[in-house]
């Protein structure tokens, strides 16, 4: 169930709090407000408590009542050959990116223990996402819709929900893998968005596409971050998550290029290819 709409209390100064204020936060510009400010205070300040053991004010995460959310099968696909169908792609679009500003600030509050920098990453990823969401959402409107008109579903947050008490699966199972398909599907996405004749939808998907190369860089980083922490082979461990979470391995056709640019190695690259390829 969404979130009710909150009267919350002033962003705290500390930037894992802060973090956890703005993931309470339902209404999508309020939330956009709330990831700037506590970017803004962050730089301002850089008052960081990473052992603080934070608990949530609210059901998390805040998100408004709409869109509704079903199952993936029961989300609308339309043709990008008109106005209704490109709306309904890049509603699509804009769900995952105000997902991934809630996943990020879920990142943040969450995992205590962790060095500075991995706040500092999921910080930037936050920002990024919140910049992604308002282009796709800016662009909908000149498509005469807006963000909650069509169905969406909720795979990532369940995914996040999930991992909840693991920062390694965490790590694995979401930028390595859900956010990672999305290197791989952007480009046919792209295409047919400019044979749509859709020139800014282009460029927002550009400008996605590069930041979404960092972010899933920065989830490999601290993902091979933990495996050496815990004494663990990366490359095993990745498939044996996703068989302890119930996760369907990922299909291709992959973008290596992209995944290479995302710090995936040779190895995990030839054991995705394998096992696409054998099932």
């Amino acid at each position: 169930m969404p979130s009710e709409p909150l009267d919350l209390p002033q962003a705290p100064a500390e930037l894992r709090a802060a973090a956890l204020h703005a993931l309470c936060v339902v209404q999508p510009a309020e939330k956009l407000a709330a990831v700037q400010a506590l970017d803004a205070a962050f730089a301002a300040t850089g008052v960081l408590d990473a052992q603080a053991q934070l608990k949530p004010i609210a059901l998390l995460p805040g998100r408004p009542a709409k869109p509704a959310l079903v199952h993936p099968a029961r989300v609308p696909r339309r043709s990008p050959n008109t106005v209704q169908g490109r709306a309904a792609l890049l509603h699509a679009l804009a769900h995952i990116e105000f997902n991934a500003i809630n996943l990020a600030l879920d990142a943040i509050w969450r995992f205590p223990g962790l060095p500075a920098a991995f706040y500092r990453d999921w910080l930037k990823v936050a920002r990024e996402e919140a910049l992604h969401f308002s282009l796709l959402a800016e662009h909908l409107q000149t498509l005469g819709a807006a963000y909650g008109d069509f169905e969406a579903h909720d795979g990532l947050w369940i995914m996040a929900q999930k991992t909840a008490a693991d920062p390694l699966a965490r790590m694995a199972l979401v930028p390595r893998l859900l956010e990672a398909r999305g290197l791989d599907a952007s480009p046919p996405i792209r295409a047919k968005l400019a044979a749509a004749g859709d020139a800014r939808a282009v460029e927002i998907l550009d400008v996605i596409m590069r930041d979404e190369v960092g972010h899933v860089e920065i989830g490999n980083r601290w993902y091979r971050h933990l495996c050496q922490q815990q004494g663990r082979e990366p490359v095993a461990t990745f498939w044996a998550l996703l068989e302890q979470y119930g996760s369907p391995a990922p299909k291709g056709p992959f973008n290596l290029d992209a995944r290479r640019a995302a710090g995936f190695t040779a190895a995990e690259l030839d054991a995705l290819e394998l096992h696409a390829q054998t099932g």
